[in-house]
């Protein structure tokens, strides 16, 4: 057979595969007999059967992929243009209304860019790529060189039943739809914000900073506290609007009777993390993070002392520096050291000394 006789595929274009039928059989094609194309048979032509049909099925996959190219290019501009947020929006401007524009813009152009961009490979897949069933038979794993050479013919021709080398209209549209959802990780990644650093390490609380009821801001005295078994959550003065404060700073204060309150002086790495002369009058601060996965730890049993997270059953004992009892929490709850004020108000002595929270930002 001849060299002429060895079917060739179009010139390869930008976003292609390069090897065509003829060129992986160049060595075999003088000895070699051809072989029957797995996706054609013995048919010779990859074309569709009307022509006509076709290429007006490729101009509108083309305005499709277009579309979707516009689409995604509005998908990130509208996620970098709108904000949302009391830091980013307008003054007097309504936030929920810019979260629903927000959601508005991006729902409707990823949507747009989605739908354009799979209608457009369906009627592609359908009015252009010729209808044509395969059918092949199990081997060994381990392909034979001849098996080989045979798939990577086979590819070439399956590039060219796709239509992909001959429709460069198609490609490079459907390059160009591809491409804004392609950047699109790139701006999501961008808004998880700055690496936190040692910022975990560190919270609200400071040295003479007043403790105040959550959502009253009123500042308590021991007094406040009288009955033993109370609890109640506080939080930092002045940290009532900043969440992201507020998220590390929450403090859960409870009243001990006489002689209940047991915490021995605990040292981790050379630096003190409790200790029951951070007490006041038997009221002992404990972080409200549970030390497992960052929950809230709310429930408190006054009859055994013990602290609840509701999450994942983590019990801590508050009467002894709130040690672990039973669930997977990996360290007690840090405690905050406590004093009074001139005016007698129950304070921070400074930060916590030890991380609080998820036992991995320690680790880290």
């Amino acid at each position: 057979m001849s060299e002429t006789d060895v079917p060739r595929g179009p010139e390869r274009k930008v976003g292609t595969p390069s090897p065509t039928p003829s060129a992986v059989d160049t060595e075999t094609a003088e000895t070699e007999p051809r072989k029957t194309s797995a996706l054609m048979g013995d048919a010779q032509s990859f074309d569709p059967e009307d022509p006509v049909a076709a290429k007006s099925a490729e101009r509108i996959v083309a305005l499709l992929f277009v579309l979707a190219f516009l689409a995604g290019c509005g998908f990130l501009a509208g996620y970098v243009g709108i904000e949302v947020g009391k830091a980013n929006i307008p003054a007097g401007a309504d936030p929920i209304v810019a979260a629903f524009r927000s959601n508005l813009v991006l729902g409707g152009t990823l949507a747009i860019a989605l739908l354009a961009l799979g209608t457009g490979s369906i009627i592609w897949v359908r009015q252009i790529t010729p209808d044509i069933e395969i059918e092949e038979e199990r081997h060994e794993m381990q392909s034979a060189p001849e098996d080989r050479k045979a798939f990577q013919r086979e590819f070439s021709e399956g590039a060219a039943v796709s239509q992909l080398t001959k429709r460069p209209l198609l490609r490079r549209t459907m390059l160009l739809a591809t491409a804004p959802l392609a950047l699109a990780p790139l701006f999501l990644l961008r808004d998880l914000g700055p690496l936190p650093g040692t910022s975990l390490r560190h919270t609200a609380w400071r040295k003479g900073l007043r403790a105040v009821t959550f959502g009253g801001n009123r500042p308590l005295r021991p007094s406040d506290l009288a009955t033993p078994g109370s609890m109640i959550t506080v939080i930092p003065e002045g940290y009532d609007d900043q969440p992201t404060e507020l998220a590390k700073a929450g403090v859960i204060l409870i009243k001990f009777a006489d002689g209940e309150l047991d915490i021995p002086t605990k040292y981790n790495g050379g630096i003190k993390v409790g200790s029951q002369s951070w007490t006041v009058d038997n009221i002992v601060a404990y972080s409200k993070i549970c030390t497992h996965v960052g929950c809230p730890v709310a429930l408190y049993e006054q009859t055994t002392h013990h602290i609840l997270c509701p999450c994942h059953q983590s019990t801590f004992d508050a009467a002894h520096g709130a040690n672990v009892v039973f669930g997977p929490a990996a360290r007690p709850l840090p405690q905050l050291p406590l004093t009074t004020d001139a005016d007698g108000y129950l304070v921070a002595a400074s930060d916590f000394t030890q991380p609080v929270g998820p036992s991995f930002w320690e680790r880290g």
